[in-house]
């Protein structure tokens, strides 16, 4: 046996699936936008809030751009949400090589009885 051919198994499909999901997303930003009060307006303005290498940055974004602005946000927040499954079903991956090995082992002492 190969041990680093990757058996197929439900997490070796659904980190695929995943993976495919992933390709697919489009453009994506990280932030979070937020309303704040415009003095004479009755609209509220729209900021952009993300970290910079560490600082709090702060981006005014045009009332035109909030929809696309937003979407982009959603997305990238889809993106998280599939980077963590990936994340998961790997660590499924990894754990069950382990115990296969463990067993086959346990097999083998068994067979030398």
């Amino acid at each position: 046996m190969n041990p680093s051919a990757i058996v197929s198994n439900r997490h070796t499909l659904a980190r695929e699936s995943t993976l495919r999901q992933i390709a697919r997303i489009g453009p994506f930003l990280e932030g979070s936008l937020s309303p704040f009060k415009r003095p004479g307006c009755t609209q509220p303005g729209w900021h952009l809030t993300f970290k910079q290498r560490g600082r709090t940055r702060t981006l005014y974004v045009p009332m035109e751009r909030v929809a696309e602005v937003n979407k982009w946000n959603l997305t990238y927040r889809r993106l998280k949400r599939l980077i963590r499954q990936v994340t998961r079903h790997s660590r499924a991956l990894i754990h069950s090589h382990l115990a296969n090995r463990r067993a086959a082992n346990r097999s083998k002492a068994l067979m030398k009885r």
